[in-house]
């Protein structure tokens, strides 16, 4: 089988979005705060109002004198997103938004209440350049990278959702509307756009003022196998949580179900995971999308975990994906009973594994099916 699309690490030329206070990391947020003309105390109220109060209009602080907010607003708080359309399943318990940024990109966000915790599920690129092709993002290619404040604009969007709905904002453990878990598993490849991520990731971690103090733990970066990058996330010391999107155990399949594979074969990928799992001590969680007939094989179940054992041993765990349908594609997910067996036998082989629990299909908001149409 052949790889039909070429793989994209460097994004098409379009403009960045303006600066925004969310872009800046202290020292860059005290310089633009002097550049106004204020003093260094407002770069603080500023970062606790977006961070903390999760509010996005200096119109809305009530803390800053009415003389500064259009100054602060034009400066620090462009308007960067617009939501499109939201559509929900789950009797609302899993709502989709589709995004639109200032220079037309368009990208989507998922949001997922469960009974212990709530989890969004959030875009680094607008489309991606990976060109897998049984996910419907990867087939529409790539726009361009997130900036840092678009990512997170998810995110604070996401927990003033939650906030409004159940009168909670950010404070994990979940309880009520409070945002715990955020996941890199959204449209794009997220560490083709390593700066901005992993800038995002410090503020989503950093203590409030300066962050929204999700626990690190709570945070996961998913990577379809870029294994340099793997490696220097490894040494910034994160300690969030990589998942490897594996989805073949042998270079033959997976250089066509994942064509990042023609640049870094499987051995390179799990040697890199084995690092990050070494330098963290964070267990490697392992995407794999079972679809029948093409990598849903015992012998194939049989090769993942002795080759995750080996490689990872009890650092590894299987999250097994049944495939979620995408239009116009002949793939389908495995049946029950093949997915069963296949879970058995990496099982069998020393590996921990389960089948993840799919949320979102109807409405196009699951793992592969985010194409931001419309």
């Amino acid at each position: 089988m052949a790889v039909s699309l070429p793989l994209v690490f460097d994004p098409p030329r379009r403009a960045m979005p303006p600066r925004h206070i969310a872009d800046l990391d202290d020292d860059a947020r005290t310089a633009a705060v002097a550049e106004l003309g204020l003093p260094a105390f407002r770069g603080k109220q500023l970062a606790n109002q977006y961070y903390g109060r999760l509010i996005a209009d200096p119109h809305q602080m009530t803390d800053l004198p009415a003389a500064l907010r259009d100054q602060i607003s034009d400066a620090l708080f462009p308007k960067l997103l617009d939501a499109v359309r939201e559509i929900e399943c789950d009797s609302g318990e899993t709502r989709k938004m589709l995004w639109r940024a200032v220079d037309g990109s368009t990208f989507e966000s998922v949001l997922m209440r469960y009974p212990q915790r709530n989890t969004v599920c959030i875009s680094s690129q607008a489309g991606c350049g990976m060109a897998c092709p049984f996910c419907a993002t990867g087939q529409g290619g790539l726009q361009r990278n997130l900036s840092t404040a678009e990512i997170l604009e998810q995110v604070r969007a996401a927990a003033v959702e939650l906030r409004d709905r159940d009168g909670e904002g950010i404070a994990p453990p979940a309880r009520g509307g409070r945002l715990s878990n955020i996941v890199f598993m959204g449209m794009g490849e997220p560490l083709a756009n390593y700066n901005r991520v992993v800038a995002a990731v410090r503020r989503i971690t950093a203590a409030p003022p300066f962050g929204f103090g999700i626990s690190a733990r709570s945070v996961t970066v998913s990577t379809v196998g870029l294994a340099p990058a793997i490696r220097k996330l490894a040494d910034e010391r994160l300690g969030v949580t990589l998942a490897l999107s594996l989805h073949a155990p042998d270079d033959e399949l997976r250089d066509t179900l994942v064509p990042v594979n023609s640049r870094w074969k499987l051995s390179e990928a799990l040697d890199a995971a084995r690092y990050y799992a070494d330098v963290t001590g964070r267990r490697v969680s392992i995407e794999y999308a079972l679809i029948r007939d093409v990598n849903d094989q015992p012998w194939r179940a049989d090769l993942l975990g002795k080759r995750l054992h080996g490689a990872l041993g009890p650092l590894a765990h299987v999250n097994v994906i049944p495939l979620n349908p995408t239009p116009g594609s002949e793939w389908d997910a495995s049946p029950k009973t093949v997915e069963r067996e296949f879970v058995k036998r990496v099982r069998e082989r020393g590996v921990s594994c389960t089948v993840r629990d799919t949320r979102g299909r109807e409405i196009a908001a699951a793992c592969g099916q985010l194409a931001a149409e419309g």
